[in-house]
């Protein structure tokens, strides 16, 4: 059985993405800063019948990620696919943000899926095949308040790309996927921070969404499958938008 490897594994879109791979057959590395926040997700995993394994790492130190791919390669086998989707959100126009907001949403979001890619790699060539899939964001796309997150997500979409053509010969393909606004636990952290309604924030985004609804965790864990199996060996390099309408 092929284990998967998913940061930020512990609640919202990483744990819907963990449990789909589960139904999916594989066995499930979780990643998370605290190893006990992910013994929930573990436990739903286990109920389904495939075997699950949690390990603490901050995805932005390096020597941590391979600690972490080590430890989960000696209880699972070597992961040959790995979700990047750990990340935090820091909102603020450029005049007030500050230099701790840009390192943190560089260091989290974009150094961490580059940091966990280096850990895992070697073992997909070992394997000959591997999937990569590095969840980022329409925020890449550009927004007010957003410039040190959308600079991170779209540094995701130049490795997406740049790693597909590297990792290639090796049988490992390297794809995104792009949420829009989702209904996760990071929605109510925005909001607090910014000072709008959850309700508020909702709306203004239905009124962008052709399907008229937001999207769920399971959405986006749906086509995080699809870059995980068979139906994608010829599909690499793409960045695939989560949104209920066009966004690019």
């Amino acid at each position: 059985m092929s284990a998967a490897l998913i940061t930020g594994g512990a609640r919202g879109i990483g744990a819907a993405i963990a449990l789909r791979l589960a139904r999916d057959g594989f066995d499930i590395g979780l990643v998370d800063l605290a190893r006990e926040a992910c013994d929930p997700v573990a436990a739903e995993i286990e109920a389904l019948g495939v075997r699950a394994h949690a390990a603490a790492a901050d995805v932005s130190d390096l020597p941590a990620c391979e600690a972490a791919v080590a430890e989960i390669a000696e209880a699972l086998g070597a992961p040959t696919v790995l979700v990047n989707n750990a990340g935090l959100m820091r909102e603020g126009t450029l005049r007030r943000s500050t230099v701790e907001d840009w390192r943190a949403a560089i260091d989290v979001n974009l150094a961490g899926a580059w940091n966990m890619s280096k850990a895992a790699q070697q073992g997909m060539r070992d394997a000959g095949t591997g999937r990569i899939v590095n969840l980022t964001s329409t925020g890449a796309l550009g927004e007010t308040g957003l410039s040190a997150y959308s600079a991170a997500k779209a540094g995701l979409h130049g490795l997406t790309k740049s790693l597909a053509v590297e990792l290639g010969r090796f049988g490992i393909t390297v794809n995104a996927v792009a949420p829009g606004l989702t209904l996760t636990p990071m929605i109510d952290g925005m909001s607090d921070r910014i000072g709008e309604g959850v309700d508020e924030m909702e709306r203004t985004a239905l009124a962008g969404i052709p399907m008229g609804r937001l999207g769920t965790p399971e959405d986006i864990a749906h086509a995080v499958s699809f870059f995980c199996d068979a139906r994608s060996d010829f599909v690499s390099g793409q960045i695939l938008y989560v949104t209920g309408g066009p966004k690019c």
